[in-house]
């Protein structure tokens, strides 16, 4: 076998299962498709949850720092992991290099990663034994072995043509809010498609923002709104359904609110804040009927960890 642990994704959940794995002796190669870790938690300019961080950048720094003192732990970057097989003595997964990633280097944690250095212990340790070289990660298709694998893939994005309240949207250039330049929406009005948290780490992060965001939402996401409803910037409307305008600016839309009413909404730009949804590979990872894919219905060998596991993580 390759490792004694195949992990699926280098978000903070499947950091901490390398951390863990580590700890008790483990060997383990982390698959991760992006071109450094915390990816997505890079993109969170405030962090209000979490212990000793206040951003997305500090805590994934953080995390970076813990994995660098894990030797025992192998991280393959611009690596997909495709299909995830079960067997009754072994798990395998297959590896694809993802296209638009630059040729990375194996990164062997425990030398410094980026601009993070590794942490000197404070007691002497046992050298450990190195990870054995996993030649096959570079090849396409290749199949990597291990007793077991944790997948942490998350969620992503979900998409205008996924949202049925949403009308007219194909062809459309609608970028996610996380991606917003601060600067280029400052003293406009915004269109924003759905109350999903994005919005509120936004007004969070820039209270001096004197955007004007009109937030368009189904009545299904009404929860999500409690973070931003005292925000004066903010203007929800909840609606049944909305049809975009055909011209590029300013942006205008027909919506039906969840009372009947008949409204036309314009702005300057729009952006797109539906909300996510699990993103396993495929193969031997169970979902259930709401896409999320529970630890007590997987494959003996199989582990989910982080936002795959349940919603409400």
């Amino acid at each position: 076998m390759d490792t004694d642990l195949l992990i699926i994704g280098g978000g903070p959940a499947g950091c901490a299962a390398a951390v863990m794995a580590a700890s008790v002796g483990m060997r383990s190669v982390l698959i991760e498709s992006d071109d450094a870790l915390c990816g997505a938690l890079r993109r969170i300019p405030v962090v209000s949850n979490v212990l000793g961080a206040t951003s997305g950048p500090d805590l994934a720094a953080t995390i970076e720092a813990d994995l660098a003192r894990c030797d025992l732990c192998r991280v393959e970057l611009g690596r997909r992991a495709t299909l995830v097989e079960g067997f009754d003595d072994r798990v395998e997964v297959t590896v694809e290099p993802v296209e638009s990633a630059e040729p990375v280097e194996p990164v062997r944690l425990g030398e410094p990663v980026g601009p993070v250095k590794p942490v000197e212990p404070t007691e002497p340790v046992e050298p450990v034994k190195p990870v054995k070289p996993v030649k096959s990660a570079w090849a396409r298709g290749s199949r990597l072995t291990a007793p077991y694998v944790v997948v942490a893939t998350g969620v992503g994005p979900l998409g205008p043509e996924e949202a049925g309240w949403l009308g007219g949207v194909a062809g459309r250039a609608l970028p996610p809010l996380w991606e917003a330049d601060p600067a280029a929406i400052n003293d406009r009005t915004v269109l924003v498609l759905g109350a999903d948290r994005p919005l509120g780490t936004v007004a969070r992060a820039h209270p001096e923002l004197r955007t004007r965001f009109v937030v368009a939402y189904p009545p299904e996401d009404a929860y999500k709104t409690e973070e931003i409803r005292p925000d004066a910037r903010v203007e929800l409307v909840a609606v049944r359904r909305l049809e975009f305008g055909s011209g590029p600016a300013p942006v205008t839309a027909e919506v039906r609110t969840v009372e009947g009413e008949r409204r036309t909404l314009t702005a300057d730009l729009a952006f797109l804040n539906l909300g996510s949804a699990p993103a396993p590979p495929a193969g031997a990872v169970v979902a259930d009927r709401s896409g999320y894919c529970p630890p007590g219905r997987q494959h003996p060998r199989v582990f989910t960890a982080g936002d795959l596991r349940s919603a409400r993580f």
